[in-house]
């Protein structure tokens, strides 16, 4: 066994000892001897109801009314039942159906129906599954409840009776114990996060919390300062985290303003650096860039997130505590992966995508890389995290990272990631002529030999993008090893090849057009898929150069803003290479 080995192995085995301590921790802390006692003190009342600022569908509502719920892709119709009662529904239909996130929808509603529907179901919940429900007392799913819960706590005990309202707050008062019992063994990173996030709301939000109030300020402050890098990114280097966690925590730092509370020191450095960190992955069509997990951006959340950032100011260019460098020239936007994988506990949803980058210009999404969807399925995901699905270099089709997929232990530990690049070193230069990132990563250096370099150059204008991807290597290189080089491209482009195979031409929407080309290499333009549409997977194209790492072990490549195509008369672009002239 090499020590390449013998390191993963190691770390299974600490992964499977943290699972197993953590799920007898679970047990004592909220299994049975916790479904056992007896309830404590009830809060005599709710003294503020922080804001949702997710996006409700009101025409949901009539839907939830007759029974029939769709969520996780899947529509299940009650047929009369409650939807507590039903038996056998996917996981993932449960999980929605008990974090109670539709409450929105049924209160956009702002109709009498909508909400006595809404109390019914509420109390439904506690009269079926108040005690336990396998999946409605999941940690994370308990934490979504209680901040839906309290968030439309107005509109669910609008013209409730006392008795309701009394059972209501028992039931949340004993989900929020619950909480404060087994926050330690909720899955590190955004969970956990907002897990503290849900007991601080509650806590300020409900009468008679004083002295919980205060540890559980200080367990989210403790939080935030760990989990919230320096230059405000996620431990987890997923977007996506950013924008989650100041989903819930906006609205317990108003609680918090509307109580005249003074606010921790880690939530106001936290909500400071985060923002930045939005803009920083921002393109100009509004959406984030897709690295380590990130999917589809809710664009209207964004936007609401956005609206509370007071100081408004520039993206960041470097963020190197969370691995990311970002290239500005005129309308054109770079973002590139220049860190390492995150750490073990927190890598479930992270990508092999170290050195790949999206590229855009104006509103146009040019490279990308797949992304994730929240429907694919488990073969789908697995195929999202590899490096092929990224803008970036491959050697003999192997990720540059090893994710834990091994049967039993992938069943029980998910599919974190085991090793991957563990030195990315990184140099930027800035001046007159644009700018400059050169980037190395050694995640092929223990199975190939090989370390990749990639050098970027961003014309001040953004007319030109240059690139250099070498092959350096690191003890006896075999000739058998072969390289690709992969660019994926929106869906919304045109793509064409050029003189004969040797250039891409890449034709947007409007007409903007730029030119791939790649000299001493053949081009290939092949099929993909763009994982991160929310209407579902969709077909799109990549340009591939492929080779021997022996015969080019360094390959020059450049993506040119070209003469703008003209369209024809059906309002689409015409590829006829005659009346598409390229710039010398």
């Amino acid at each position: 066994m090499n020590m390449g080995a013998a390191s993963e192995r190691g770390r299974i085995w600490r992964l499977m000892a943290h699972h197993v301590w953590q799920q007898v921790l679970k047990w004592v802390h909220g299994g049975p001897l916790f479904r056992l006692r007896p309830s404590s003190g009830v809060p005599a009342r709710l003294l503020i109801a922080p804001q949702d600022l997710r996006t409700a569908d009101a025409t949901n509502a009539a839907d939830i009314y007759g029974g029939r719920f769709l969520f996780a892709g899947q529509l299940v119709e009650t047929r009369g039942l409650s939807p507590f009662e039903l038996q056998g529904q996917h996981p993932d239909w449960q999980r929605d159906l008990h974090a109670f996130g539709w409450l929105r929808d049924l209160r956009a509603a702002e109709s009498r129906i909508s909400n006595q529907n809404a109390r019914a179901l509420v109390d439904d919940w506690i009269n079926h599954c108040g005690s336990w429900h396998a999946i409605g007392w999941e940690t994370p799913i308990v934490t979504r409840r209680v901040m839906a819960w309290l968030a439309h706590s107005p509109f669910v005990l609008e013209e409730g009776d006392h008795d309701f309202y009394r059972r209501f707050m028992k039931s949340l008062s004993r989900q929020v114990r619950y909480l404060r019992r087994t926050v330690n063994e909720t899955p590190d990173g955004v969970e956990r996060l907002r897990t503290a996030l849900a007991i601080a709301s509650a806590c300020i939000s409900m009468a008679g919390q004083g002295r919980f109030a205060r540890q559980s300020i200080r367990r989210l402050d403790q939080e935030l300062s760990r989990q919230i890098l320096s230059d405000g990114g996620h431990i987890s280097r997923n977007p996506r985290a950013i924008i989650d966690i100041l989903a819930d925590l906006l609205p317990v730092r108003q609680a918090f303003i509307a109580q005249g509370l003074e606010l921790p020191a880690g939530m106001l450095q936290s909500v400071d650096r985060m923002m930045p960190m939005l803009r920083f992955f921002r393109h100009a069509d509004g959406n984030l860039a897709h690295f380590n997990g990130m999917g589809s951006t809710p664009t209207d959340l964004l936007a609401t997130i956005l609206a509370y950032d007071d100081a408004r100011g520039a993206a960041p260019v470097n963020v190197p505590y969370t691995g990311y460098q970002r290239l500005t020239g005129g309308n054109t936007v770079v973002v590139v992966d220049t860190g390492k994988p995150p750490d073990l506990m927190v890598s479930e949803d992270a990508h092999a995508g170290c050195l790949s980058f999206e590229m855009s210009s104006n509103l146009h999404r040019i490279v990308v890389n797949c992304g994730v969807s929240s429907r694919s399925n488990d073969v789908w995901r697995q195929v999202s995290r590899s490096t092929a699905a990224h803008s970036t270099a491959t050697i003999d089709d192997t990720s540059s990272c090893r994710f834990l997929s091994e049967k039993p232990f992938g069943a029980w530990l998910g599919s974190p990631i085991l090793s991957g690049p563990v030195n990315v070193p990184v140099t930027r230069e800035d001046d007159d002529m644009g700018t400059r990132v050169i980037a190395t990563h050694d995640g092929y250096a223990s199975q190939f030999g090989v370390l990749h370099e990639r050098d970027l150059r961003l014309a001040k204008d953004g007319s030109v993008l240059d690139g250099v991807d070498t092959f350096l290597p690191k003890g006896k290189l075999s000739p058998s090893h072969y390289f690709a080089i992969r660019f994926h491209l929106h869906p919304s482009l045109k793509c064409s090849l050029l003189r004969g195979g040797s250039a891409v031409l890449l034709v947007c929407k409007d007409g903007e057009a730029w030119e791939f080309d790649a000299p001493g290499v053949e081009v290939g333009l092949e099929e993909s898929i763009y994982l991160s549409d929310v209407y579902g997977h969709r077909r799109t194209s990549q340009i591939v150069l492929s080779g021997s790492i022996q015969e080019l072990p360094s390959l020059a490549w450049q993506f040119r803003r070209t003469a703008v195509a003209r369209l024809s008369r059906r309002g689409t672009t015409d590829f006829d290479e005659e009346l598409l002239p390229l710039e010398d």
